[in-house]
């Protein structure tokens, strides 16, 4: 048995945090309840973190006395501790300004003095907050339930050496039966040993066991806009294949992660007439300081942070033959219903249905947030999501933590699913050497 004291971080990140840590003692301070109250009003996914926290207390707190120990139904116990002028005596001189981070050290300092030999360990998301527990002598650690090794994320990618014969059936019938552990959906580069030049790009079809040609192949591009390596190709074979209905991409800034998804979005949408819409949505998170509120009409709050989107969309416009397909921009699909931009604060409790639904800078999600989303995806839709791990602007996570690292992971063995690692960039020489050097 161990005693775990959360702060207020680990709630407003998870509020089922309190059932995660087995049998042992849950020790939630006195400021932390306080923080939690301050955030309850919040109409962001902390906001909503806050509120079940709230509850979910209130509900445990009716079966005993939250000073006394509320029994879990995990065999655990849960206690809210209160602080007292003896815990803040605890603390250098410098950290007794009754600030509520310092009063929390403070709570954890006198329940591992009264611990009586039980190891006691401080757990939060704040790294400030760990250091400083760390040199007051406090065991430190992370909330690690959903974790994800950033350094051993799935590329969905690899390359396999096969010999000449292979490649000529692989090119004559389509198919190669390759033997070894390989995930559904991986893209497999065949090739020859000591001739890189001889080689073929396949996926690997789980069901049938097999390497297959790639759903794109003989193909032209979307709308003018055709892969410029073969991350891309990969990716372009993942959008357009309707059997995939998971497709996540990683990568940093400039490699073409958003264009092609929105490009891919046109060809089924416009062109195919598979998905009855394109419907965009991304975190509200600024970069640097915040503006503040905007006036408007939703979609004109949004327009802001849709520019990425709008960039893409007008770059794929001045490349196609507009005259073909009658549409002169950006705002036009917006006004024919083709393209829908929506936040994601509106998309709990919905059941999108035959759409095409690309999620943006999906990097500052939590993983709740995700789940989220992605469970609101019903019959015949698509959903594409994208971002940049090392560009993360949410203060909760981390490049480990977050929700697009989470769901490729926990997706990597389904059927449905695909994913590709973006690593070159395309957008122009500068941007590449910029996202490299700087």
């Amino acid at each position: 048995m161990k005693n775990y004291i959360l702060d207020t971080t680990i709630l407003l990140y998870d509020a089922q945090a309190i059932f995660s840590f087995g049998k042992s003692n849950v020790i939630i301070p006195i400021p932390v309840i306080e923080a939690i109250d301050h955030f309850k009003r919040d109409v962001s996914e902390i906001g909503r973190s806050a509120r079940q926290t709230s509850r979910i207390l209130d509900e445990l707190r009716q079966k005993a006395p939250v000073t006394s120990g509320i029994t879990l139904d995990n065999g655990g116990k849960l206690y809210v501790r209160i602080s007292s002028g003896a815990a803040t005596h605890r603390l250098p001189d410098e950290l007794r300004d009754r600030n509520r981070d310092n009063l929390i050290l403070a709570i954890a300092l006198d329940v591992k003095e009264h611990a009586n030999g039980v190891p006691t360990i401080f757990v939060s998301k704040d790294i400030n907050l760990r250091i400083k527990a760390d040199a007051l002598g406090l065991d430190v650690q992370d909330y690690e339930s959903d974790k994800v090794d950033i350094e051993e994320l799935y590329s969905g990618f690899c390359t396999v050496n096969v010999s000449p014969a292979d490649i000529r059936q692989f090119r004559e019938s389509g198919s190669l039966r390759l033997e070894g552990e390989l995930y559904p959906n991986q893209y497999v580069m065949l090739q020859v040993q000591n001739e890189p030049k001889v080689s073929a790009m396949g996926r690997y079809n789980a069901v049938q066991k097999k390497i297959v040609r790639l759903y794109t192949e003989g193909r032209e591009g979307m709308w003018r806009i055709s892969p410029r390596n073969s991350e891309q190709v990969c990716a372009m074979d993942a959008l357009l294949n309707d059997e995939i209905q998971l497709v996540t991409l990683v990568g940093k800034a400039g490699t073409g992660k958003t264009l092609l998804a929105v490009a891919a979005s046109l060809f089924k949408t416009v062109d195919e007439n598979i998905y009855s819409r394109i419907l965009v949505s991304r975190p509200t998170l600024p970069m640097g300081k915040d503006i503040g509120f905007l006036p408007g009409t939703i979609e004109e709050k949004l327009t802001p942070w849709m520019y990425p989107i709008v960039d893409n969309v007008e770059l794929i416009m001045r490349k196609e033959n507009r005259s073909a397909r009658h549409i002169r921009g950006f705002k036009e699909l917006v006004d024919m219903g083709i393209l829908v931009i929506e936040p994601l604060t509106y998309i709990r409790g919905r059941s999108i249905h035959n759409q095409y639904l690309i999620l943006d800078e999906a990097q500052n999600l939590t993983p709740h947030e995700i789940k989220t989303i992605i469970t609101r995806v019903g019959d015949g839709t698509k959903i594409v999501v994208t971002g940049d791990p090392y560009q993360i602007d949410n203060p909760y996570i981390d490049s480990s933590s977050n929700g697009l690292t989470y769901v490729v992971e926990r997706f990597k063995k389904q059927e449905i699913a695909a994913h590709v690692t973006f690593t070159k960039g395309e957008r122009s020489k500068l941007s590449e050497l910029a996202a490299n050097l700087l």
